[in-house]
């Protein structure tokens, strides 16, 4: 059995890089030593050739159900095929699995719960999904099993995020898209990132990178949860946030322009002039659009650069699936400099 030995702060983007080589095993843990990691790798000859340690060692054997098992093939025991096809997506964050469950399966929501456990026994909490409720996009959620709680930390891309979902929106599924901003992003740069919530893109990016980020959100409750978070995790922060309580569209007009705006922006706001506005180099800016409309969208994005001046490339990312035919999308908008 091979492993590399990489710096603890390089492991997870040489981890995704494995995987995309393909040389990765995932029948086996990592381990840690010291300030480095040992990363199981297949025997190939690649695997000496990214300049890394590799080492002859053991390493210890995931669980069965960590390699094989999902929660449709562990549910396959108790529920039927035509059952199976109702099940939905779930989300894991810190502790507590998130799971909607439709009316077809209500029965079975004791299985349901079952399953979850069996895939993932450290979740001490699973919650229903309800409906987005009131201006901040927040869920509403009922406890169907464990502690009576909504409060959790949540690990990702080398920080810890204190969600509390029962006060303020956070998307797990959002991790890989934080990461990829945050390689995006250059020592030096100056960021800002309206609609920040608590958090959970500018503490990645500054995890990775020696930046200035500024950081606004108008929900108190997310905000009180952000500078917790920005304490939680002081020690692994290379980049300096600045958080501001407040309605971007009037914190704003009142800032400086940046090296780069990220804009999570909410369902329903429109904030591309106002984001475009305060971005000299970057602007990523998300939205969700019919997949037929994605070339209005570009359109759109393109007659704003003129308005205001700039000459702008428009790359469009479909990040995830929202109902059929929506995508919520990422727009890449590099500047040119005024004409």
């Amino acid at each position: 059995m091979l492993a590399i030995k990489v710096p603890k702060r390089e492991a997870e983007s040489i981890k995704r890089k494995l995987k995309k080589l393909k040389l990765y095993d995932g029948k086996r843990r990592p381990k840690r030593e010291n300030d480095f990691i040992l990363l199981p790798v297949i025997d190939d000859p690649r695997a000496y050739e990214l300049g890394y340690d590799v080492l002859p060692v053991e390493l210890p054997l995931r669980p069965e159900r960590q390699i094989y098992k999902n929660l449709e093939s562990v549910l396959a025991e108790r529920l039927t095929t035509e059952e199976l096809k109702y099940l939905r997506r779930y989300d894991v964050i810190g502790d507590i699995a998130v799971i909607q469950i439709p009316p077809e399966l209500e029965h079975r929501a004791d299985d349901i719960v079952w399953g979850l456990r069996k895939v993932h026994p450290f979740i001490r909490v699973v919650a229903k999904k309800g409906f987005h409720e009131g201006a901040f996009r927040i869920r509403d959620y009922s406890i169907i099993w464990g502690e009576k709680r909504l409060t959790t930390a949540h690990k990702e891309n080398g920080v810890e995020i204190k969600v509390d979902l029962s006060r303020a929106f956070f998307n797990p599924r959002m991790k890989g898209e934080r990461y990829r901003l945050a390689q995006l992003v250059k020592d030096g740069e100056r960021v800002l990132i309206p609609f920040a919530g608590v958090l959970p893109y500018a503490l990645v990016i500054a995890h990775y990178r020696k930046v200035k980020i500024t950081a606004v959100e108008l929900n108190e409750e997310a905000y009180r949860l952000g500078l917790e978070n920005i304490e939680l995790n002081r020690k692994r922060l290379k980049g300096e946030i600045e958080f501001i309580h407040g309605d971007a569209f009037e914190v704003l007009p009142k800032l400086p322009t940046f090296d780069r705006v990220i804009s999570p922006t909410p369902r329903g706001v429109d904030a591309l002039a106002l984001t475009l506005s305060k971005a000299e180099r970057w602007l990523h800016y998300y939205d969700f659009v019919h997949e037929e409309k994605i070339p209005e969208f570009r359109e759109r994005i393109v007659d704003e650069c003129r308005k205001q001046g700039k000459e702008c490339r428009v790359r469009i990312k479909k990040v995830s699936d929202f109902k059929p035919h929506v995508f919520k999308v990422c727009a890449d908008i590099e500047l040119k400099g005024e004409e």
